[in-house]
């Protein structure tokens, strides 16, 4: 066979595999864009994406004759280094996932193969005139400037996503600002390596305190926080002589996703409800109590409001006989058995979370296609806080004196102003210049989404009642300048 033809044939082959890599790992399991440690990995990607872009476009139906033979080895010289520098990123700041290790390793196998293949027809490029010449190869050709093409627009979207982290580490600088306590403390954190873990952390060490963090991929915590905390992988790991001041406790599967089936629906309250009962656990023997517990729950608590339903929900509301109202139930009652060991334990209802991970570039992504509009009827409430408001309201909590007598409190963790659905993807639309008027039926979400289509469709308008009380000041008190700083 050619040896040309067989290296675009595998070329193609590299074509599929990398689309796979970037759309399945990269996009969606690992949200690398979304990760303020995968910068120097993105900006590699976008550089290497650009060069295969080239290649793709370049290789599809020219020889590269002459000097050009030349420029197509320094090329691929570069190819090779950044891989290399690639791997190397990779392994310092982030655990591979096994499906990602075979993937790239299949990758590089296959790269090096076509590019060997290549490089044995320099020489005979080399040999003609300066040109790059025509030589088309019907539908692989068409193929490989399709994959040229991808992968571009692939490599500019990674530079973009590097930028915005760029961006978003200085809009960070600001969690300095965040004091949890007038001296260094010991505080323990599940859930660490999450969206609002990662940041409670980064808070946490800027301010002095010391932290360990409880997590199920310790080497990869390590790495996310460059060697500044004592990873365990439970409880049991952590010696009960271990002085613990603070314990914050935001552990949890991911509430969206997979069916709400009876597998998933217990997984959903092992990973709260076990988790929290062997912290409690751990406190029962622990030689020094933590003076507190902060115990993360949900705004899921208070069930569902019905259309029209404008009653503003605060932390004295009553609870509703369905799944995520029970689940929180169940979790809350895991965290106050510390109660009866002298700890003050502290609920935590967790609204809709606002920053640069979580849920909200899933819910911006259609506004910025020009997509953007009422989920459903619309009208349902969207109780929600901004990720800044959220982490001085725990550092609120962790500056509340030791009470003489333990007890279970709860404080609803959302902005003053609630607001319809709607009223979010307008606003939204409004702020990155963007339409807002396609409608999406509720229909095919609960088709799609089960019982869970309820967080979507359905909505509580819930007031931070505690918080006010207190005399806390909201950063972010309303959707426009919350957005505004995120967007």
């Amino acid at each position: 066979m050619d040896t040309h033809l067989l290296a675009l044939q595998l070329m193609a082959a590299q074509g599929i595999l990398g689309a796979f890599d970037t759309l399945y790992h990269h996009e969606l399991t690992e949200a690398l864009p979304n990760r303020s440690s995968a910068r120097l990995e993105l900006s590699i990607h976008s550089i290497r994406a650009i060069i295969y872009s080239v290649l793709f476009i370049g290789l599809s139906a020219w020889t590269w004759n002459g000097v050009w033979a030349l420029v197509l080895l320094a090329i691929f010289g570069v190819e090779i280094i950044l891989t290399l520098w690639d791997f190397v990123v990779e392994d310092k700041t982030r655990l591979l996932p096994a499906t990602e290790r075979i993937t790239h390793t299949i990758l590089a196998i296959n790269g090096g193969a076509f590019i060997t293949l290549l490089v044995l027809n320099t020489p005979a490029w080399y040999s003609e005139s300066s040109t790059l010449m025509w030589e088309p190869y019907g539908l692989l050709s068409v193929f490989l400037f399709l994959c040229g093409l991808g992968v571009g627009l692939s490599g500019i979207r990674d530079g973009f996503a590097a930028y915005q982290l760029v961006k978003n580490t200085r809009r960070d600088a600001s969690l300095a600002d965040i004091h949890f306590s007038d001296q260094s403390e010991h505080v323990l954190v599940t859930g660490a390596t999450g969206f609002i873990g990662q940041r409670l952390v980064a808070a946490l060490l800027a301010d002095g305190q010391q932290v360990t963090v409880l997590t199920r991929q310790p080497k990869q915590a390590a790495w996310m926080f460059n060697g500044q905390v004592r990873c365990i992988r439970n409880m049991s790991d952590l010696p009960s002589t271990h002085p613990i001041d603070v314990i914050i406790n935001l552990a949890g599967a991911r509430i969206l996703g997979w069916h709400w089936t009876e597998k998933r629906k217990e997984i959903l309250r092992s990973s709260r409800v076990e988790l929290t009962q062997s912290i409690a656990a751990w406190i029962a023997i622990a030689k020094h109590k933590p003076r507190l517990l902060l115990s993360a729950s949900a705004i899921g608590y208070y069930g569902i409001q019905k259309p029209d339903d404008d009653e503003a929900l605060n932390e004295a509301s009553p609870p509703q006989a369905v799944f995520m109202s029970q689940l929180c139930q169940q979790w809350e009652s895991a965290a106050q058995q510390a109660i009866a060991y002298g700890v003050n334990v502290i609920g935590m209802r967790f609204g809709l979370v606002l920053g640069q991970q979580g849920a909200l570039p899933m819910m911006i992504l259609p506004v910025k296609l020009g997509l953007g509009g009422p989920l459903g009827r619309g009208t349902q409430w969207c109780s929600w806080i901004h990720i800044y408001d959220l982490l001085r309201g725990i550092a609120h909590l962790c500056q509340r004196p030791k009470q003489s007598s333990p007890s279970y409190t709860v404080y609803n963790f959302t902005a003053p102003e609630a607001v319809m659905q709607k009223q979010f993807s307008q606003t939204a639309a409004q702020v990155i210049h963007r339409p807002s008027f396609f409608k999406t039926p509720g229909a095919p979400l609960r088709f799609l989404l089960g019982e869970q289509s309820d967080l979507l469709l359905e909505g509580q308008r819930v007031v931070p009642a505690r918080f006010q009380a207190d005399g806390f000041i909201f950063i972010y008190p309303d959707i426009r300048k919350a957005l505004t700083h995120l967007l």
